[in-house]
């Protein structure tokens, strides 16, 4: 019992000292990463919540926590399912909480290239292109191009 104490008090000074849990970060990653795919501002999530858009950037960094209830609230907003902030935790998440932190959850987050800025603009100009015979064609062509790149 003692080594869950001990665990329980490393978390409550992370707390104490602002490290957001790697929970925490994942959740506001997984916010940010809906939000900017519906191309929706923070300012807009945010007058939809009732907060200011500062509230919306801590917690799409993690640094504040989202309540249950608002994570219901931001699931309708987005138009997921609550299970979607949560996909992708790694079991490292539950099983080790003295590795907490915002280091252990960079770390342990690989790079999600659908959070990139280049990747949204692609597929905001993608679906723009009304033509579906176009598009596919795009598609196709795309496939093809990074089949290429593979082989070398």
């Amino acid at each position: 019992m003692i080594g869950k104490e001990y665990q329980n008090k490393k978390v409550a000074r992370n707390h104490a000292h602002g490290a957001p849990e790697a929970v925490d970060v994942h959740i506001g990653r997984r916010v940010r990463k809906r939000r900017t795919l519906l191309g929706i501002s923070q300012a807009e999530l945010a007058e939809a919540l009732g907060l200011t858009f500062q509230q919306v950037q801590k917690y799409e960094r993690g640094i504040n926590r989202i309540s249950a209830g608002r994570l219901h609230f931001i699931s309708d907003i987005l138009g997921v399912p609550i299970n979607y902030f949560f996909d992708g935790i790694l079991p490292s998440f539950n099983k080790a909480p003295q590795k907490i932190g915002l280091s252990v959850a960079s770390v342990e987050q690989p790079h999600d290239p659908m959070l990139s800025r280049e990747t949204l603009e692609l597929v905001r100009a993608y679906y723009k292109i009304n033509d579906p015979l176009i598009r596919r064609r795009i598609f196709e062509l795309t496939k093809q191009l990074g089949k290429t790149f593979d082989d070398k």
